[in-house]
C-alpha cells in the first residue's frame, strides 16, 4: 500500500479514527452509564494517545533518531531485535 499524499485523505483518516473512538466510548457508556465508567473511558482515550506518542516521536526523537516506526508492529520488531542486540 503507497504513502497516502493527499491532505484531504489524511484529514479523513484522523476524522474517521475520531469517529471510531466516539463510537466506541458512547457504545461502551451505554452499556455501563456509570461515572466510573466514563472515567476508565477517559483514561483509556488518554492512555492510548499518549502511547502511540511514545512509539512515533519520544523513541524516535529521544532514544534511536536513525530508526523510523512505520506502526505499532514495525515498533514490536525494532524492540524484540534491541533487546537481542543488549
Amino acid at each position: 500500500m503507497a504513502d497516502l499524499k493527499s491532505a484531504g485523505l489524511i484529514y479523513l483518516k484522523g476524522v474517521l479514527f475520531a469517529a471510531i473512538v466516539v463510537c466506541c466510548a458512547v457504545m461502551l457508556f451505554l452499556t455501563s452509564p456509570t461515572w466510573r465508567t466514563a472515567l476508565l473511558i477517559g483514561l483509556l482515550v488518554w492512555a492510548s494517545a499518549r502511547f502511540y506518542y511514545f512509539l512515533f516521536y519520544v523513541i524516535e526523537k529521544y532514544v534511536d533518531d536513525q530508526y523510523r516506526f512505520s506502526g505499532v508492529i514495525s515498533f514490536i520488531r525494532y524492540a524484540v531485535r534491541r533487546r537481542r542486540k543488549g
